[in-house]
């Protein structure tokens, strides 16, 4: 299956709860830090949550 990187890019700092657990349920929990996950429709939909504060590196 293909990989997917994604980048934290913006601050959960008062953000609704559930918008900080979609980020640390993708492994993120710092400014600027980079994971890679698995390009499945869970993922596509826990990012697409969260366009502001996540961005997708090809």
């Amino acid at each position: 299956m293909a990989k997917i990187k994604i980048k934290q890019v913006g601050s959960p700092i008062r953000r609704p709860e559930s918008q900080r657990k979609i980020l640390i349920g993708l492994g993120l929990n710092k400014m600027h830090k980079v994971v890679e996950r698995e390009d499945t429709p869970e993922v596509l939909g826990a990012i697409a949550k969260i366009p502001h504060l996540v961005q997708v590196i090809d």
